[in-house]
């Protein structure tokens, strides 16, 4: 029989692997240990009996080694295999005028593994004689010895287990991993216990089918655009199906979906087309708007010449505003503009400006 719990790798807040037990034994059970073995040592004084103080000092010390060897293997096998040895150590060592020290002892031995003490958030399920008893929560209850054991102690507080799907293949047939993570918890610590073998390994299982069967119903832009409704679709299946067990799903999120290279270098090299062509038609659309702009000027110059005289005169300014000594326009626009007259004036005023520079130096 294997005595140890699986480790469940799945389940990220699971500790390391422990020992199945019947009880739990703590330094709460180690205080009602210590409490009869003093009374053991009054009560042999009290009787009158034999009483040798390091006798009594050797034997507590033994009894005290026993809860150390109950914490490692809480199982009450382990507590009559313990009593047993510490009677026999009588007439061996001692004497059997050290029967009312080693009766406060043996039944020490059983009431310390008795009394548990359970956290806030953890919940017990006993059994007795094998069957269901109850189910206890947070603070001190009494277990008969020997006919009740604690089944399993269940974390109620909401926990997370990660799972994935490796080369699952979407609706479009692109094969794909998913990484995702489950929060759920224990709302009913019985049915978590006897209705599966292992609501831990039961949820990874569940979660992770569930999860193949999302990726082939949905395509592959689905799956990277839909993370949360996909999600909440998942969370709505398992739900179902690990309520009958006390288990509520919270949330299904996912942490990463993997594609193929090649795909990915496909869908990269379209994404720059689409985003180049989008860049292609907010050009020309912007160049619609400067020949619609440059029509209306246009009519509003053809009437009104001195105003293309002005436009004429202002492109002059600013062409010679930067000191530019070479400005090459066509003839058209020279006759067309009057823009001669406009450069002879420019050029006489760039002269003059030249020559008073000249002899302020």
């Amino acid at each position: 029989m294997n005595i140890f719990q699986q480790k469940l790798e799945r389940v990220k807040n699971q500790g390391k692997p422990i020992l199945k037990r019947d009880y739990s034994y703590n330094a709460f059970s180690f205080l009602i240990l210590g409490g009869f073995l003093a009374l053991g040592t009054l009560g042999q004084f009290l009787w009158g009996a034999e009483f040798d103080l390091e006798n009594i000092v050797q034997y507590s010390a033994g009894i005290l080694f026993g809860g150390i060897v109950l914490i490692l293997f809480p199982l009450w096998v382990m507590n009559l295999l313990i009593i047993i040895a510490s009677w026999m150590y009588l007439p061996l060592e001692l004497s059997t005028a050290y029967y009312p020290l080693a009766l406060f002892s043996s039944v020490g031995i059983l009431l310390s593994a008795s009394i548990e003490l359970i956290y806030h958030w953890d919940k017990v399920v006993v059994l007795r004689m094998g069957r269901f008893r109850s189910v206890h929560g947070p603070g001190i209850f009494i277990l008969l010895p020997l006919i009740d054991r604690v089944a399993a102690c269940v974390d109620t507080r909401i926990r997370v287990t990660d799972f994935s799907a490796e080369r699952a293949i979407t609706k479009d047939t692109v094969p794909v991993h998913v990484d995702a993570l489950c929060f759920w918890m224990v709302w009913d610590a019985k049915q978590a216990i006897l209705e599966v073998e292992n609501f831990e390994e039961a949820i990874s299982l569940s979660s992770q089918t569930a999860l193949r069967d999302a990726i082939g119903r949905n395509d592959l832009s689905t799956l990277l655009s839909g993370r949360e409704q996909l999600g909440h679709e998942i969370q709505q299946v398992l739900d179902a199906k690990t309520n009958p067990w006390g288990v509520s799903i919270m949330s299904i999120e996912f942490t990463d979906v993997i594609i193929p290279r090649e795909l990915e270098d496909a869908m990269s090299k379209k994404a720059q087309a689409e985003r180049e062509k989008q860049s292609r038609i907010i050009l020309s659309e912007a160049e619609k708007e400067v020949a619609k702009q440059f029509r209306q000027a246009s009519e509003i110059y053809g009437d009104n010449q001195d105003a293309l005289q002005l436009r004429a005169m202002n492109m002059v300014y600013e062409g010679i505003r930067h000191k530019s000594s070479l400005m090459v326009l066509p003839s058209s626009a020279l006759d067309s503009m009057n823009l001669g007259t406009t450069m002879g004036m420019a050029s006489m005023h760039q002269k003059n400006v030249k020559e008073s520079e000249g002899t302020q130096e």
